[in-house]
C-alpha cells in the first residue's frame, strides 16, 4: 500500500508534473482609490479588471526560469511555462540576426559564434520518427543547424566520458572514506545518487532538501561540462570571448533549460551562461513541421570534433555508453567499482527487476555476502521508494542511477512523442533496439587523457574540481494553499 499522502493517490508519479495551482508568481498590484474597489472578471481571451474608467484587460505575467528555480511550488518540469530565452522562437531569432550581421562587412564584433551541441538521446528520437539510421540522423542534424547560421556543431561524447570518469572517481572515493572509518562523520555518505538528471536534482532540492542533498554526486551533468569545454576551452581555442559565443544544447527533456539557466552555471569572470539555450527533440520536430520541412530535406555535414589533439576526430558522429540509454552510470561505475575495490572483471552485468523495470539491482558477492550493490531508479514512484528507504535508514545500496523519467533519458520529456496507436512502452523498445546499435565509448581513451593534461591541469586537481563539479541548494518550501506534504 502506497504511504503517499491521499493528494499524491490522485497523481501520475511516474511522469512529469506540470505548473499548477501552486505555480504562482507575486506580483505587485496597485490599489484603486475606488471605495468599492476594482473587479476583476475571467473571460475566455483573459483576466480583465473593471474599474469607474471601464474595462481592462491585466497583462500576462511571465515567469522567467529564475522565478521557477526560486519557487518550491512545482516539482521538476517547466513544461507550460513561459520560458522567453530558452525557446524556439529566441533560437531562431539569434540564428537569423547573425547570419544578417555576417552579411554586413562592418559589423565584425557584433557577431556570435553559434555553437551546438547533439546529445544522443534526441538524435535516437529524431532518427526513430524519420526513419533514418542514428548516424544519418546526427549528420543531418549538423547539416540542418548549419543552414541556419550555426558555426560548430558537436556531440557530447567528450563529455560523457569525462562525466563518468569523474562519477566513478568520487564514489570511490566515497566508498574508501566511508568503509576505511566507518564510525567517522562525512559530508558524502552512500549511497551515491546519480547528479545528471535536473528533474530529480530540481525536485530533491526543493522537496527534500538537505536531508537527500549530500547523498547526490557532484558531478555535472554532460550538459554542464560540455558548457565548460565549449565556454572556456574552445573559445581559447577559437582566441574569442565566452560572451560572443552563443552555446545551444540537443536535449532529450525540458528540465535541461532549467539546469542550464542555474546561477552556478553563469561565469562572472566570462559574463557568460556555459548554456545559452536548450532545445528538444520534439521543438526541432516542431520546428521542421512549421517550415514543412524533413531532416532528410538538408544535406548531411560531419560533426565537428575541436577536441583533436593526438588521436584525430572519432569515426562515428554518436556514441552509446554501456547501453543503458541514461549515460551508462551504473553499468560503468559498477564495473569499474568492482575491479578498482575488488580486484574482479565484470562482464555481463546481470540486473534484477524489484516490482517493475525501473527499478532494479546488481550485487557484487563474496563468500555469500553483497560487497557492492548498486540501483537503477527510474520515474517518480521509484525515487519516492528510494527516498522512504533513506529516510529509514533501510538502503542497501552503495550507487543508484536516479532518472525522473520512466524508461530514463531514451524517453525524456520532450522526445518526439510515439505517432498514433502506438503505445510509449513500444516506443521506448525501438528506440533501445537503436540505442543498442551505436558503437560503444570507453570513457579512459586518449582524447579525455589529453584534455584533463592540457586543459584541467591533471585528472585530479582542483582546476578539474572547481570546473566539472557543482553544488546543490535546498529551496525553502513556500507556504501555498494546498500545502501538499511530501
Amino acid at each position: 500500500m502506497s504511504r503517499f499522502s491521499g493528494a499524491l493517490q490522485l497523481t501520475d508519479l511516474d511522469d512529469f508534473i506540470t505548473p499548477s495551482q501552486e505555480c504562482i508568481k507575486p506580483v505587485a498590484i496597485e490599489k484603486t482609490k475606488s471605495k468599492t474597489g476594482a473587479k476583476i472578471t475571467i473571460q475566455d481571451d483573459g483576466y480583465y479588471e473593471e474599474t469607474a474608467a471601464g474595462k481592462q484587460k491585466l497583462q500576462k505575467v511571465e515567469i522567467t526560469l529564475q522565478d521557477c528555480l526560486a519557487c518550491s511550488g512545482c516539482i521538476t518540469s517547466a513544461e507550460g511555462v513561459l520560458i522567453t530565452q530558452q525557446s524556439q522562437e529566441e533560437l531562431l531569432k539569434i540564428l537569423s540576426e547573425n547570419v544578417k550581421l555576417k552579411n554586413q562587412s562592418n559589423s565584425s564584433q557584433d557577431i556570435r559564434t553559434i555553437v551546438v551541441t547533439i546529445s544522443p538521446q534526441p538524435v535516437i528520437s529524431l532518427a526513430q520518427r524519420y526513419n533514418l539510421t542514428p548516424e544519418q540522423t546526427a549528420k543531418h542534424i549538423s547539416g540542418y543547424f548549419r543552414s541556419l547560421g550555426a558555426d560548430y556543431v558537436l556531440n557530447t561524447k567528450i563529455a560523457d566520458d569525462l562525466a563518468l570518469l569523474e562519477s566513478r572517481n568520487e564514489f570511490v572515493e566515497r566508498f574508501r572514506e566511508i568503509t576505511t572509518n566507518a564510525d567517522a562523520q562525512t559530508s558524502q555518505p552512500l549511497p551515491m545518487l546519480s547528479s545528471s538528471c535536473p528533474g530529480w536534482v530540481c525536485y530533491a532540492e526543493k522537496t527534500h532538501g538537505n536531508f537527500i542533498l549530500p547523498y547526490i554526486a557532484t558531478t555535472r551533468s554532460p550538459q554542464q561540462i560540455m558548457g565548460v569545454l565549449v565556454k572556456q576551452g574552445l573559445a581559447h581555442k577559437l582566441c574569442i570571448p565566452s560572451e560572443r559565443i552563443y552555446h545551444v544544447t540537443i536535449m532529450p527533456c525540458y528540465d535541461k533549460k532549467l539546469e542550464a539557466s542555474r546561477e552556478d552555471f553563469y561565469n562572472e569572470a566570462n559574463n557568460s551562461r556555459d548554456v545559452d539555450c536548450v532545445i528538444t527533440a520534439i521543438e526541432i520536430e516542431q520546428m521542421l513541421t512549421i517550415d514543412d520541412k524533413t531532416l532528410h530535406s538538408f544535406t548531411p555535414c560531419d560533426i565537428d570534433w575541436p577536441w583533436s589533439i593526438r588521436s584525430g576526430p572519432p569515426e562515428a558522429s554518436v556514441w552509446a555508453h554501456e547501453f543503458s540509454t541514461s549515460g551508462g552510470y551504473a553499468d560503468h561505475l559498477f564495473k569499474y567499482a568492482a575491479k578498482e575495490l575488488f580486484g574482479e572483471d565484470v562482464g555481463e552485468l546481470n540486473y534484477k527487476s524489484l516490482r517493475n523495470p525501473d527499478f532494479r539491482e546488481i550485487s557484487l558477492e563474496r563468500n555469500g555476502q553483497s560487497v557492492l550493490k548498486f540501483a537503477i531508479a527510474n520515474g517518480f514512484r521509484n525515487i519516492q521508494n528510494l527516498v522512504q528507504k533513506l529516510k529509514r535508514g533501510k538502503t542497501p545500496y552503495h550507487f543508484v542511477e536516479v532518472m525522473a523519467c520512466p524508461s530514463g533519458c531514451i524517453n525524456g520529456g520532450a522526445q518526439v512523442r510515439p505517432p498514433t496507436g502506438v503505445a510509449v512502452f513500444e516506443m521506448n523498445q525501438q528506440l533501445e533496439e537503436l540505442y543498442k546499435q551505436l558503437p560503444k565509448s570507453f570513457p579512459e581513451n586518449e582524447e579525455t587523457k589529453a584534455i584533463y593534461a592540457q586543459f584541467f591541469d591533471g585528472e585530479h586537481t582542483d582546476k578539474a574540481k572547481m570546473l566539472l563539479h557543482t553544488n546543490y541548494h535546498a529551496v525553502e518550501k513556500m507556504n501555498t494553499a494546498l500545502n501538499i506534504k511530501w
